[in-house]
């Protein structure tokens, strides 16, 4: 065949392609259906993933989406929350606007979804419910990150609590007001699940009638994994980059950074600081979701699970690191909790800024009348105690130091 042969034969083929007239049908003429997309799932994904058809459906029936699955649009509508915007201001580690390259909830969230959507390619499983659970997983999240929500639980103790994945529920289901029909986004009964079930070593998983199977679902599982990968992983790089943590003790103290630092020096030789320390932030992550991917897939494969419903009955979770990963990770979390977390620059501005949500809870359950709008139209159906605790969660870092100096009259720094 010569060389014109062989061009005219390749675009022969494409064209035969391009104009399948069943493709012109489904892609170019017609817009797809989500029938043809749930169908595309049966087609692609694992027994054991959730299919979006199957859904257990929603809280208030509603016809069913036209061009989207059912966990597209649960993300979009996650996406278009007020409580999705609101994560911009809150604190991840460091406190909201204390550096520009610093994250905040919102960012560590869009993470989190990007891991989510790998490891569930990976394994087959349903990318839209993970990544929706993933962008969820933190909208109840109260200002100044897991010490804010430590000081809302204190002041809720004997009124029901706080902890933010019940708080994420509370969001999704009552306190979002988008919709003339209910309360709430109506999300589907999976991502509701996969809330409510999440945990992580910073989280306390909650309990709730309706959600009583022994575990949530794999798409849920990886969730939870992706948040832990994000969370050390990048904690690292924003405590690199605050001064907080050092490249040469971290090299000495910790294998999981010693290990990717000397994998990238010999791919790479010497590289500019900027440079080397994302790539070995890169290559962590990387080790991280293979030893997932490959760990998880062995146990699902030895569980023998032929369904989603087979994963919630199972005995344990399926999702996880091996034990050597765990150890490592285990000496990370050691670390950083000692060297970042509770280091003065990272811990006093947090206390002092508790102190500011102490006042202004009992500030406004002294003065109920002060609070918001929708705040206020739930105090006689959910509580002075809860109506002011949604209020005070629903804020930004620097709400808190506004209304802080609003109320009190200091310039609410911290």
């Amino acid at each position: 065949m010569t060389r014109d042969q062989g061009k005219t034969a390749r675009h022969q083929n494409v064209f035969r392609v391009t104009h399948h007239p069943s493709l012109v049908t489904g892609l170019t003429v017609m817009p797809r259906t989500r029938q043809e997309l749930e169908q595309i799932e049966r087609q692609v994904l694992a027994p054991y993933a959730q299919f979006s058809a199957d859904t257990r459906g929603r809280d208030h029936p509603e016809p069913p989406p036209e061009w989207r699955t059912h966990y597209q649009r649960d993300r979009d509508r996650v996406i278009h929350s007020r409580a999705f915007r609101r994560l911009e201001y809150k604190s991840q580690v460091f406190l909201n606007g204390t550096g520009d390259h610093l994250r905040t909830r919102l960012t560590h969230t869009i993470e989190v979804a990007a891991i989510s959507r790998n490891i569930a390619s990976a394994l087959r499983l349903n990318v839209d419910l993970a990544e929706t659970i993933a962008l969820a997983h933190d909208l109840g999240h109260s200002p100044f990150g897991h010490k804010g929500e430590a000081v809302l639980a204190r002041l809720m103790k004997g009124h029901g609590g706080f902890e933010h994945n019940r708080q994420s529920l509370r969001i999704v289901e009552e306190l979002e007001q988008k919709y003339p029909d209910f309360s709430g986004l109506n999300l589907s009964w999976e991502v509701r699940e996969g809330l409510i079930k999440h945990h992580t070593a910073f989280d306390h998983p909650g309990r709730r009638k309706g959600f009583d199977a022994r575990h949530s679902s794999l798409e849920a599982q990886l969730a939870n994994l992706a948040d832990e990968i994000t969370y050390y992983s990048h904690d690292l790089d924003d405590g690199l980059d605050s001064g907080l943590l050092s490249e040469n003790k971290l090299r000495r103290d910790v294998r999981v950074w010693a290990h990717a630092a000397r994998l990238v020096k010999k791919g790479h030789g010497d590289l500019p600081d900027e440079c080397r320390r994302y790539f070995i932030i890169r290559t962590i992550i990387d080790m991280q979701i293979r030893d997932v991917v490959e760990n998880s897939e062995r146990l699902i494969g030895a569980a023998g699970v032929q369904s989603a419903d087979d994963v919630r009955l199972f005995p344990r979770v399926l999702v996880q690191h091996s034990a050597d990963r765990r150890g490592l990770n285990l000496e990370l979390r050691r670390y950083l909790y000692r060297n970042l977390y509770y280091n003065p620059a990272v811990n006093e501005p947090h206390i002092r800024a508790n102190r500011m949500l102490k006042d202004l809870f009992n500030y406004f359950l002294k003065h109920p009348a002060t609070i918001g709008v929708q705040a206020r139209k739930r105090l006689r159906q959910a509580g002075r105690h809860r109506a002011v605790c949604d209020y005070l969660a629903g804020m930004t870092d620097r709400y808190v130091l506004l209304e802080h100096q609003r109320r009190f009259g200091d310039p609410g720094t911290v």
